[in-house]
């Protein structure tokens, strides 16, 4: 099995890159699955955050999982139902059952995703862990420049006539290669503690409920003429929620495991660093779908040449998680803001170039202002959960890392719904260039002061990286992937 560890990680590799690909792929293909399927454009929100919604309840609960039946298995549970989830995608014939089968990649995802971190561990000796993660970095971070590019050339390239439905189909290969070498190459074992463990799928399906019940106004108010009953719907989410906070606080007195280690909220830089997560991540991802729609809806792009206009942003994010990488150590909490003093600076220059413009903007004009962006964004991807994780104690890693990653993909949930409400709602019915500059300024504008509320919440953080081994289950690079970046 040693000598078949390098098969193994490309076998984690290629699930991470379609868990990756999957991410992002709406922004490219948004355009060509509204003229095939018809819909509203809150169809074309969900089809985005039902993905990301799915897998932060799923994430909750999927790497203990692995604890449980082993990680080799539940990674290849996750693969296959992920695979089949995205061939349904593929098949789709409305958008209620694209958005049906984006809700099972992202339950499946969050079975398949959360085994990579333990798995490389159970794959390499200590001495050789730096090796492995010096691997995944540079391909995650060139998959995510190439991803896009890719599913802008299938959707223009519509091969057989697939269309849009062959940015799914093409997990099928990937897939396959993570099954096969993951069979060849990957551990077998069930940590001996995992007689002990229990699922909490109730609290599970509360926080599940709680998260569905916020998100769902945002989305559907705008389509709907925010009816009372949606603000009462909003209101039962803090309740759904508060029902679920006790019921873990419970499961903690009375010895059984609870789903989520509230003590770690105690503490100020992890509670400040929940709400800068969900902030940061809302606006890149809410922004991302904002700009794909406007190159291709307002600008008329194809798929591929709006890609290629936006991937300075996706080569700026791989600058920049180098540069974080290489300084983290030495600036702390200060790469932070210098990588949000980036993103301010690269969303004004955006915001110039709208207000210049006007009806005139080319896609050209946005490539340096994006590059810009991109390279702050890349800054804050690497030492984030790091230095978020830093005053959680030991014992509370595992569930606070976890949290995380759930409150990344609520995060970016929420910027879909809340942006893309704002851009839609500024459009309105009239289908016309100028319209689309006006979304894209406000847009731009909400996300300045979404980036300029991170900065401020910056100074509560850390000031410096938890010491040892990062704590979050995943590399930081495919935080970038989670990210939306460039898609």
């Amino acid at each position: 099995m040693r000598n078949h560890k390098w098969l193994g990680l490309f076998a984690i590799l290629a699930a991470t890159i379609m868990n990756l690909l999957d991410s992002t792929v709406v922004t490219v293909a948004a355009p060509a699955i509204r003229a095939d399927l018809g819909g509203s454009y809150a169809s074309l929100q969900w089809i985005a955050a039902s993905y990301t919604l799915a897998l932060a309840v799923g994430l909750l609960t999927g790497g203990r999982l692995g604890d449980m039946f082993g990680r080799r298995r539940m990674l290849m549970i996750g693969v296959v139902g992920f695979v089949v989830a995205s061939l349904a995608c593929a098949a789709a014939w409305s958008p209620e059952a694209l958005i049906g089968a984006r809700v099972l990649q992202g339950l499946f995802g969050a079975v398949m995703i959360p085994q990579g971190f333990g798995l490389i561990r159970d794959l390499f000796p200590p001495q050789e862990i730096g090796k492995a993660f010096g691997a995944f970095g540079p391909i995650i971070g060139l998959s995510t420049i190439l991803g896009p590019i890719v599913a802008g050339l299938l959707v223009d390239a519509d091969l057989f006539g697939t269309g849009w439905r062959a940015v799914f189909a093409v997990n099928l290969p990937i897939g396959l290669f993570a099954l096969l070498a993951g069979a060849k190459a990957l551990p077998v074992g069930v940590s001996p503690a995992a007689r002990t463990l229990r699922l909490d799928m109730g609290g599970a399906v509360l926080a599940g409920a709680g998260m569905l019940m916020l998100v769902y106004p945002l989305v559907q108010g705008r389509e709907l003429g925010w009816p009372a009953w949606l603000f009462a719907l909003l209101a039962a989410s803090v309740a759904v929620l508060g029902v679920f906070v006790v019921s873990q606080v419970r499961r903690k007195r009375t010895g059984r495991t609870p789903l989520v280690e509230l003590s770690v909220f105690s503490k100020r830089s992890y509670s400040t660093g929940v709400l800068f997560v969900i902030v940061f991540f809302g606006a890149v991802v809410g922004l991302s779908l904002a700009i794909g729609l406007f190159l291709q809806l307002g600008l008329g792009y194809s798929p591929v040449k709006a890609s290629l206009t936006m991937a300075t942003w996706a080569v700026g994010a791989f600058v920049g998680t180098g540069f974080a990488a290489g300084t983290m150590a030495k600036l702390g909490r200060h790469v932070l803001h210098l990588g949000l003093a980036l993103i301010a600076a690269g969303l004004t220059w955006v915001y110039a170039v709208f207000a210049r413009a006007g009806v005139g903007v080319d896609g050209g004009d946005l490539a340096l202002p994006l590059l810009v962006y991109g390279v702050g964004m890349g800054m804050i991807f690497v030492p984030l959960f790091d230095i978020i994780m830093a005053g959680v104690a030991d014992h509370e890693v595992g569930s606070a890392s976890g949290m995380l990653e759930s409150l990344q993909q609520l995060g970016a949930s929420l910027g879909v719904a809340v942006l893309g409400t704002v851009f839609f709602g500024t459009i309105g019915t009239r289908f016309d260039p100028a319209t689309f500059v006006a979304a894209s300024k406000t847009v731009t504008l909400i996300t300045l002061g979404l980036i300029g509320l991170a900065f401020v919440l910056g100074f509560f953080l850390p000031r410096r990286a938890r010491a040892h081994a990062p704590a979050a289950p995943v590399p930081a690079a495919d935080l970038v992937a989670a990210g939306g970046v460039a898609a």
